[in-house]
C-alpha cells in the first residue's frame, strides 16, 4: 500500500460544499484584493488565537520579514534563531539587514534550547525567533524570561504550530504565536490551517505594529497613492481569505485527529526508536510526526527502505543552517552546535494528516519495523 506524506484531497471532500460556496461568493463580487472575507478572517484568526489583531499577508516568509521590519529589527541587528528549521526563518532576517545568530537545540523536543540562547547574547543582540518546530511548543517560559532580562523582542514563528499550545507559567494556556510580541503563520497548503495556495498571517497585541503590518503589505500606504514607507505587495488573497474562514471552523477538530495518529504511532513503534516526547505544559499541533534514530545509518535505511515500498517520508531538515552555503560567511561549522549536528543525522519523518486509516499507520509502522530488522541496518 502506498502511502502519501499529506492527503489534501481527504481533507477537501467532507467541507467540499462550504468551501465551494464561500468561492463563489468572492466571485460574484468580484472583489479579489482585500475584501470583506479578508477582514472576517483576520478577526476570526486573531480571535482563535487570543491575539488582538491578525494581519493576512501573502505567505509565511512574508509575514517573518515584515514582522521584523514592524517590530523595529534594523541593520546590524542580531536576532537569535533555531539552526534547525526552514530557511525561511532566517533568511528574512538577513533580509531587512539583521544578522542570524543560531544557538543551539534541545535534543528532545528539537526547540531552542534556553541555556544556549543566553551563551549568544551580546550588546547588539535585539530579538529572538524561537521556532515552534513541527508543531512543538518552545520553552516560553524560559525565553520570555531571557526577553525581559535582556530588553529583547520576540517573534515567534509558528508557521508548522498553528493550534499548538503552552501552559505559560504552568497555570495559562496559550496558543503559539500568542506569547511573543509578535507571532507569524503559514497557510501553505500542506499546514494545519492550509490555503489552496499561499498565505500567511502576523499576530499581534499592539496597535503600533498592527498599523505598520496593514502599511507594510501595502505598499506602506494608508491612503491610494499616499506612501509613508516602502512597503510590500503582500496581501492576503480574498479566495484564500474565504477558503481559510471555512478551514478555520475545522482545524481544532484535526489537531484532535492528528494527536490520535500521534498516539497509534509512539504505541506501535514504543522501543524501537525515539518518538516525539510532549510535556504536560504543552499540547502538539504535530505538523510533522517527526521520529530519531539513534544512528544516521538506521534513519538512512528507515528512509530507503521506506521509498522502495512506496510510504512517502522526508527529513526535516538534513543539513542545519549553520552549515549551509548561504550562511558559510558566518564561520559555522560541524562541533559548534553539537545538539543539532546529531540531530539532524538521526531524524525521519513520517506522513502525518488528520485523515490516516489504521490500515495506513500499520503499513508504515511495519515498514519502519522492517528497516529495523536484524541485518537492516548496518
Amino acid at each position: 500500500m502506498k502511502v502519501p506524506m499529506v492527503d489534501m484531497l481527504a481533507g477537501y471532500a467532507p467541507i467540499k460544499d462550504e468551501i465551494e460556496t464561500a468561492v463563489k461568493n468572492v466571485f460574484n463580487k468580484a472583489n479579489f484584493i482585500l475584501g470583506e472575507e479578508v477582514t472576517k478572517f483576520e478577526k476570526e484568526f486573531a480571535a482563535h488565537n487570543g491575539a488582538k489583531y491578525a494581519v493576512g499577508v501573502a505567505n509565511g516568509t512574508d509575514a517573518l520579514r515584515m514582522a521584523f521590519i514592524a517590530s523595529g529589527i534594523k541593520k546590524g541587528d542580531e536576532v537569535i534563531t533555531s539552526p534547525f528549521t526552514f530557511i525561511a526563518t532566517s533568511e528574512t532576517i538577513s533580509q531587512v539587514g539583521a544578522i542570524p545568530v543560531f544557538a543551539d537545540i534541545d535534543p528532545v523536543t528539537f526547540n531552542l534550547d534556553p541555556k544556549s540562547i543566553e551563551k549568544k547574547i551580546t550588546p547588539r543582540t535585539r530579538a529572538i525567533v524561537p521556532v515552534h518546530l513541527y508543531g512543538m511548543p518552545c520553552d516560553m517560559d524560559a525565553i520570555m524570561a531571557i526577553a525581559a532580562k535582556h530588553n529583547l523582542i520576540v517573534v515567534e514563528d509558528t508557521a508548522q504550530a498553528f493550534t499548538a499550545k503552552y501552559k505559560m507559567g504552568g497555570k495559562d494556556w496559550k496558543y503559539c504565536g500568542a506569547m511573543g510580541h509578535c507571532g507569524t503563520f503559514s497557510f501553505f497548503p500542506a499546514k494545519n490551517l492550509g490555503a489552496f495556495g499561499d498565505g500567511g498571517a502576523i499576530t499581534t497585541n499592539d496597535d503600533k505594529i498592527y498599523e505598520t503590518l496593514k502599511q507594510l503589505r501595502n505598499h506602506g500606504s494608508k491612503v491610494r497613492y499616499h506612501h509613508e514607507m516602502e512597503g510590500f505587495n503582500s496581501r492576503l488573497d480574498t479566495v484564500q481569505a474565504a477558503i481559510l474562514s471555512i478551514r478555520l471552523k475545522h482545524v481544532e477538530g484535526w489537531t484532535e485527529m492528528r494527536n490520535k495518529v500521534a498516539e497509534k504511532y509512539a504505541a506501535a513503534l514504543k522501543g524501537l526508536c525515539v518518538t516525539p516526547v510532549v510535556p504536560a505544559n504543552a499540547r502538539h499541533s504535530f505538523n510533522y510526526y517527526t521520529l530519531r534514530f539513534d544512528t544516521k545509518a538506521k534513519r538512512d535505511n528507515a528512509q530507503k527502505h521506506l521509498t522502495e515500498v512506496g510510504i512517502a517520508n522526508q527529513i526535516y531538515y538534513p543539513i542545519a543552517l549553520h552549515l549551509q552555503e548561504a550562511y558559510a560567511h558566518l564561520g559555522g561549522k560541524r562541533g559548534d552546535l553539537p545538539a543539532c549536528d546529531a540531530v539532524m543525522d538521526t531524524v525521519f519523518s513520517l506522513p502525518m494528516y488528520p485523515e490516516l486509516s489504521d490500515e495506513q499507520i500499520k503499513t508504515v509502522t511495519d515498514a519502519v519495523k522492517a528497516s529495523l530488522s536484524v541485518g537492516a541496518a548496518k
